[in-house]
């Protein structure tokens, strides 16, 4: 392998390691990030003014603060230093007396000389020593002799001690006078006005999030079959939009319903006429064994047109309302002991749920029944969560061979072998059972029952 070849595997390996971790980086800011629309919004306009204070922060202290407040020490400093130059040339009195008046009322400070002795042992420095670092630098730098500094003990004054020759001087300045005092207000008036544009933005972003939660949850309700009552369109233009584009889409499918229903009920009068005509003229025929044939051929269009419109009207007409679900199920139990079959029933969780109550025990009971015909005993067993109401049913019955589990639940389909398969029946019982399941927002699943046959799931949202 030459050297162009080596350098390449590993321009392609580095390319790799990089692509490896810039996935897993996007997967851990996916994770991190918030999930809701309201968080999101708020992170979209915090992130960017925090960024833009810090950047505003740093280069206030780092510019401004900083220099003004060494310009500002460098300046105490050379007063001083002039002071020490003074004392060191020119002859002084006992008590320094001139020396001291000359530095109050010209420079502002107050000077005092101290007998020689050691410097004090170093004070406690504060958490942001911006002060002691512009002092210690130029008086290092403009005087060049043993000093100690005290910026903590007086809050409104400096204390600085210079080792002379034969005396200690110490001198007092104001803090103001060396260091840049207001800038600590703008801070806050930064934070501050951060912090009420920030709630105002929070109280705003609620608002305009109220109506899209409201669309939200009327969607859902809609969606698994409950009335949505008191819904107006509110909020900006785009959501009033979306709403009124759901009160519509609502109106359309609620009409479309509706006309099914008012035709279904049109065909159903209209058969069951002709059917009392048949039954009336079977009558009068009197009792023969071919008449008894025919009666039985009529009974059973009967109920095959029950089915029928039953599936194709699909309960819409109820309204949902809260319901025991315990009381429910113990009802299907009862059914199923009446029937002969060994039933067992366990529920867990709160029971009461809302859902259209003869619609549901239609569904559960189409189950329920079904695995009576062809198993021995049976297994009903709900839970409810914070989010969920699952309803298993299981059975020691045949099964349905798990290729065929989907096709069961289309209309009027029937199997050789099948569980739904009866003598007079339609082939709609699972198809009915999904049908109401789904109007709720939920579905039917067939799946292997702990007890060797069949097992139906049913699972609605709350």
């Amino acid at each position: 392998m030459t050297a162009l070849d080596l350098g390449i595997a590993r321009l392609r390996s580095a390319a790799v390691r990089v692509s490896d971790g810039w996935g897993r980086f996007n997967v851990w800011l996916r994770a991190m990030m918030p999930k809701g629309l309201y968080a999101r919004a708020l992170l979209i306009i915090i992130v960017p003014m925090v960024i833009l204070q810090s950047v505003v922060a740093f280069v206030f202290m780092e510019r401004h603060w900083n220099l003004v407040t060494h310009h500002l020490s460098s300046a105490v400093v050379a007063d001083i230093a002039a002071l020490v130059e003074v004392y060191k040339v020119y002859p002084q009195e006992r008590d320094h007396a001139r020396l001291k008046k000359i530095a109050q009322d010209r420079l502002g400070l107050v000077v005092d000389f101290l007998p020689i002795s050691e410097m004090p042992p170093p004070g406690p420095k504060p958490f942001f020593s911006l002060l002691d670092q512009a002092l210690s630098i130029e008086l290092r730098k403009q005087i060049g002799r043993p000093f100690w500094i005290d910026t903590v003990g007086r809050s409104a004054l400096v204390e600085i001690r210079i080792q002379l020759d034969n005396a200690v001087m110490r001198v007092f300045a104001r803090r103001s006078a060396a260091y840049a005092s207001n800038s600590e207000i703008f801070l806050l008036w930064m934070v501050g006005t951060s912090l009420v544009l920030l709630t105002v933005a929070i109280l705003f972003l609620r608002n305009q999030i109220r109506p899209i939660l409201r669309l939200a949850d009327a969607a859902e309700s809609f969606g698994k079959g409950r009335d949505v009552p008191n819904f107006r369109p509110r909020g900006a233009r785009e959501v009033r939009r979306a709403a009124y584009a759901f009160i519509e889409m609502k109106s359309r499918i609620e009409r479309a319903m509706e006309q099914r229903t008012a035709m279904l009920a049109g065909v159903s009068h209209d058969l069951r006429t002709i059917l009392t005509r048949f039954k009336l003229e079977l009558a009068l025929l009197g009792d023969r064994p071919e008449v008894d044939m025919l009666r039985k051929d009529v009974d059973e269009m009967a109920r095959m047109l029950e089915a029928y419109l039953a599936f194709a009207r699909g309960d819409t007409g109820e309204q949902s309302e809260p319901t025991d679900m315990g009381d429910f199920l113990d009802e299907l139990r009862s059914d199923a002991e009446r029937n002969g079959r060994r039933v067992t029933l366990a529920f867990h969780g709160q029971p009461i749920v809302t859902v259209r109550p003869a619609a549901f025990r239609r569904c559960l009971g189409n189950l329920v029944s079904n695995a009576a015909r062809f198993a021995n005993a049976i297994s009903i067993t709900g839970h409810r969560d914070h989010r969920w109401l699952t309803v298993t049913v299981d059975d020691d019955g045949p099964g349905i061979p798990q290729a065929q589990r989907e096709e069961v639940f289309k209309p009027f389909l029937r199997l050789d072998d099948a569980r739904n398969q009866d003598e007079g029946g339609t082939g709609l019982g699972l198809a009915i059972a999904r049908d109401i399941a789904r109007s709720h927002g939920g579905d039917i699943q067939l799946g292997d029952s702990p007890m060797g046959g069949l097992r139906a799931t049913v699972r609605v949202p709350v």
